[in-house]
């Protein structure tokens, strides 16, 4: 399966608790980030992380459903054409 270059949007509803799992995840899938951004929302108390991947739907899919079990989190993606 070919990788394919795409992004990976995060919602992180409660930071202090849900930051440090969704940080774990995203340790985990490091081969497949290119870059990451973090800002956080002060005012809504949450956070909105956005990931530019190079990977194959398999791996996305691997990435976004571990993420997307986190309480708290929604999470959303989507990968460029070949």
């Amino acid at each position: 399966m070919q990788k394919r270059l795409g992004f990976v949007g995060i919602i992180v509803g409660d930071r202090k608790k849900q930051a440090p799992l969704v940080n774990l995840v995203l340790s985990e899938y490091g081969d497949l980030i290119l870059a990451r951004t973090g800002i956080p929302y002060k005012e809504k108390k949450l956070s909105v992380i956005t990931l530019i991947v190079n990977a194959t739907t398999d791996e996305i899919g691997a990435l976004t459903g571990k993420l997307g079990r986190i309480e708290g989190v929604s999470v959303k993606s989507a990968l460029g054409k070949e």
